[in-house]
């Protein structure tokens, strides 16, 4: 249980009755390596609602990302921070709402927790020009992915994935429903336990299958397929399209492999689990 949600909110949280539950999935951004025309870059909202309230996750805030957040959510009230892994396009956003949290109207804000690689609260202090003590860390609570991470009703399980630096694909659960997030990887076989029995898998495919793709990076549109596949998904969102390829080309490879309900990610889309 994370020390930032007191136990008194817990309980009344397990009393909430099944018809109160409702978990669902905004596409913030989905662009892949860069902002492109349509989309900032990554970056998930999932919301789960109970008795209680609203409870609110952030996986990952990638370039751009802050400002679209804005229309589905108020920054203040996001209770969590899951970065995939540091490179810009997934974390670089962090700066901003660092500046959000920091210099409010309404007062500096409490602390929230914010779960990422060995290394966040570095990475971000010096993308900011901060002194790496206290860097963010007045404004966030930094934690290192290890166990399983509960959080209002949602439990997130962590698993590193396969990518030039530390990266985790994340697979988060709340009343029964099942979200997988890829985060940025190559083939690995730790995509196959992310995504079992998924509502719904958001999967990277950067890489065209007719290219000569280097290894341990991204997956193709064939590969993501194939994983969805394997896993037994309900259904496959793809996503992290670089904006030099056509998403098209990724989405007619995923369906090759995949039979299941498969469609590319949009900026704004919904899904409810």
């Amino acid at each position: 249980m994370s020390e930032d949600v007191a136990p008194e909110t817990t309980r009344l949280r397990l009393a909430a009755q099944p018809d109160d539950h409702q978990v669902k999935v905004t596409v913030v951004g989905c662009s892949g390596s860069y902002p492109g025309p349509d989309s900032p870059a990554s970056c998930y909202l999932v919301q789960a609602t109970d008795a209680l309230r609203t409870w609110s996750l952030v996986l990952d805030m990638g370039n751009g990302a802050l400002g679209v957040l804005q229309r589905y959510v108020d920054p203040l009230q996001v209770d969590a921070v899951f970065i995939s892994h540091l490179h810009a396009d997934h974390c670089v956003d962090m700066t901003s709402y660092y500046v959000l949290r920091k210099y409010h109207p309404t007062g500096t804000q409490p602390r929230i927790p914010v779960w990422g690689p060995k290394g966040t609260a570095k990475r971000l202090a010096k993308a900011y020009d901060l002194p790496r003590k206290p860097g963010m860390r007045e404004e966030f609570s930094f934690r290192v992915y290890d166990k399983p991470i509960t959080i209002g009703p949602f439990t997130v399980e962590p698993f590193e994935v396969d990518h030039p630096v530390p990266a985790y694909g994340l697979r988060v659960s709340a009343f029964g429903k099942v979200l997988a997030y890829s985060g940025d990887t190559g083939p690995t076989a730790a995509l196959d336990s992310i995504a079992a029995d998924a509502d719904l898998f958001l999967c990277e495919a950067s890489f065209r299958s007719c290219d000569d793709n280097p290894p341990h990076l991204h997956l193709t549109g064939e590969e993501a397929g194939e994983v969805a596949t394997r896993a037994g998904v309900k259904r496959l969102v793809v996503t992290h399209v670089p904006p030099w390829h056509d998403a098209q080309t990724m989405l007619a490879e995923a369906n090759k492999t995949y039979d299941g309900p498969t469609e590319l990610a949009a900026m704004g889309a919904v899904y409810e689990l």
